[in-house]
């Protein structure tokens, strides 16, 4: 059954690209962006995971961190990185568990699905958005629900 909004986020203790354990029980009240997506160095891939990139400030400004998950390994992940600069954690989820645990569907049953999900500081789900064809739609959708986040001044 995928996780949906409301839902406590489940303990994730994945590797990134540079040898690092992310886990969720280590955010410390942050929001979290967290992304699937189907594979390194694909155009659509590339273009979200670039648009991640180029918000990054705005996250953090917000006080959001940003993981990406994929099947690939962590050498992929490491050039995939390197190549595009990449400033937040590549994790590899090369057995499928976390897409699994999540939820994350497949696209015709075949393709990993591209989904997004915006985690309070709390652990828990505030949004989900599912689109595979339109990656910088992705970026767009998080930091809307991000600032829909933020206290009211």
């Amino acid at each position: 059954m995928a996780l949906t909004v409301g839902d406590s986020v489940p303990s994730i203790n994945l590797e990134d690209h540079e040898g690092n354990i992310c886990a969720i029980s280590e955010r410390n009240g942050t929001p979290l962006v967290l992304f699937f997506y189907p594979k390194d160095e694909t155009p659509g891939c590339t273009a979200e995971a670039c648009g991640f990139r180029d918000s990054h400030q705005e996250l953090q400004q917000l006080g959001a961190q940003v993981w990406g998950v994929s099947g690939d390994d962590l050498v992929s992940h490491r050039r995939f990185a390197e190549r595009h600069q990449l400033p937040f954690p590549l994790l590899s989820d090369s057995h499928q568990r976390l897409r699994r645990t999540f939820g994350v569907p497949k696209t015709l049953g075949l393709l990993p699905s591209r989904v997004t999900y915006v985690i309070d500081g709390q652990g828990v789900i505030q949004h989900v958005f599912n689109n595979l064809l339109d990656g910088p739609a992705h970026v767009r959708e998080a930091m809307q629900v991000l600032r829909s986040l933020q206290p009211s001044q």
